[in-house]
């Protein structure tokens, strides 16, 4: 008898797992889809922004634990003595983002920033403390963890609360640069967007040199609905799966959108950056509706810009920023790098089979091309022979 239910639940664990492995997935790009007229940089990721790293755990036990954290870390060195500008912005509030009142007062970032599921907010914030503590001083007597949350409990039993110190300080050691792993990993492992598998995305912008030649990189964690439109495509409508259809679709969740920049702005300056990294969600086809969680947080990398601080006294510092009137292209590149990292987050997300035998399937790739193709909406720039300076 035991053994039967041993081989069922081995089974069962194999079959979760070639789900997770067996289907090719794309990334926008490839496919021939191009968002906006901005080029993206070399990896077309948050990444592309020098000396940022991404990292995650991927945890997916038995058939109901499917869950995860992702960490971003905004440079090599000490955050907490060399803390980045920062800025936060609240599209709609139903949900948790722990650390968010400290930026809106200081405009400061002096941890790695963490995402993961809703229930496990405390002992993420908890695991970036003591990472902090080791990495920063044991004297120090205030800490301000940065951690956003979607709620992944359709596919992951969240009232487990399986995530320990131990997975957080993993995602860290084991953040890199260059490419960045997208779709069902880290926190986006049990996520869902649209109707489909969601998960983690990633794009990014270089605006052309007589502009700056800034970068801008996004990394978003989808977990919402609404009607979903590719580069203006009734993608959702034609695949028959939308928001208030028969009204049985719901279009609640959340979404985090982290926000780096190599350009040197002030804590005022990335709100509005912040801001307009929601017109690129609305260009997706959200709603941003009442039960959804939908945070943006951005932060300037540019060594110029940084808080330096020894002991608690801050050394005085001249700070060179660019004026207002100069982020307009730099609008336009957060615009189009929020919306085609959240269609990387669809794309590259794979079938997840969880929680109460819930299976939430991976968007249909190819019937997607079909539905471009038919609204003639794939290859823009070789259409319009988009050039840069």
């Amino acid at each position: 008898m035991w053994f039967l239910m041993f081989l069922i639940i081995f089974q069962q664990i194999l079959l979760c797992q070639m789900e997770v492995k067996d289907e090719k997935r794309y990334r926008a790009r490839e496919l021939g889809l191009v968002v906006g007229v901005l080029p993206p940089g070399k990896f077309n990721a948050i990444t592309d922004v020098k000396g940022i790293k991404v990292g995650h755990k991927t945890i997916i036990l038995g058939d109901s634990i499917r869950t995860g954290v992702t960490v971003i870390i905004p440079h090599d060195g000490d955050i907490f003595r060399e803390k980045v500008p920062c800025a936060f912005y609240a599209g709609n509030a139903f949900g948790k983002f722990f650390g968010s009142t400290q930026i809106e007062e200081l405009g400061e970032l002096e941890t790695p920033i963490a995402l993961t599921n809703t229930l496990a907010v405390p002992i993420v914030a908890d695991a970036l403390i003591q990472y902090t503590l080791e990495r920063s001083g044991k004297d120090i007597r205030s800490i301000n963890p940065v951690v956003g949350e979607t709620n992944d409990g359709y596919l992951n039993k969240i009232q487990e609360r399986v995530i320990t110190y131990q997975d957080v300080f993993e995602a860290i050691s084991t953040a890199r640069t260059g490419e960045v792993e997208e779709g069902s990993v880290g926190a986006g492992t049990g996520t869902i967007a649209f109707g489909w598998k969601g998960g983690i995305g990633t794009a990014s912008r270089v605006l052309p040199k007589n502009l700056g030649g800034w970068t801008v990189g996004v990394l978003v964690q989808t977990n919402f609905g609404g009607i979903l439109t590719i580069n203006g495509a009734p993608v959702g409508l034609e695949l028959g799966r939308f928001y208030l259809k028969d009204e049985l679709e719901k279009a609640d969740g959340s979404i985090i959108i982290v926000v780096a920049t190599d350009a040197p702005l002030m804590p005022s300056q990335l709100k509005r950056l912040a801001k307009r990294a929601m017109l690129g969600l609305a260009r997706t086809g959200s709603p941003s509706t009442n039960g959804s969680g939908d945070y943006v947080i951005a932060f300037s990398v540019n060594q110029d810009c940084r808080i330096k601080q020894s002991d608690d006294i801050y050394t005085p510092q001249t700070i060179k920023v660019l004026p207002n009137s100069a982020l307009s292209p730099l609008f336009q590149a957060v615009v189009e790098a929020t919306e085609e990292a959240i269609y990387n987050s669809l794309f590259k997300a794979k079938t997840i089979s969880g929680y109460m035998g819930r299976k939430v399937e991976a968007i249909p790739i190819q019937k997607v091309i079909e539905i471009l193709q038919k609204y003639n909406v794939l290859n823009y720039d070789k259409k319009f022979k988009l050039k840069q300076k």
